[in-house]
């Protein structure tokens, strides 16, 4: 694996933010009824919980190669490898966190 910067990170950073942001104007969109697609929240996480465990396992595995001493491989990039992945952990947790809060209103208020 290549090694990382700080230039390679803040742009990872920058994307990240951009296709957020993209993502909320979709949504904001779909809510006013402007555009007729749908977006698929089932799906989109989905796909979100998919990439998680990717990054998950890709950081388990870095972890396990610099362990085992195989060349390449620096603690820098274990240690963000790490913080990515623990850090696209909790933003997941706390979005099932929301759901599950959200589920509970749900069902707490009288028809």
């Amino acid at each position: 694996m290549k090694d990382m910067g700080i230039s390679d990170v803040l742009a990872q950073m920058r994307a990240l933010k951009a296709q957020a942001q993209y993502l909320q104007g979709d949504v904001k969109t779909v809510a006013k009824g402007e555009q007729e697609d749908k977006v698929d929240f089932s799906a989109m996480l989905n796909s979100q919980i998919k990439q998680v465990n990717e990054q998950m396992k890709e950081s388990g595995k870095l972890q396990d190669d610099f362990v085992k001493g195989v060349p390449g491989i620096t603690e820098v990039e274990v240690m963000i490898a790490m913080q990515k992945s623990s850090v696209a952990y909790q933003a997941l947790n706390q979005v099932r966190n929301k759901l599950l809060t959200a589920y509970q209103e749900i069902m707490s208020m009288s028809v």
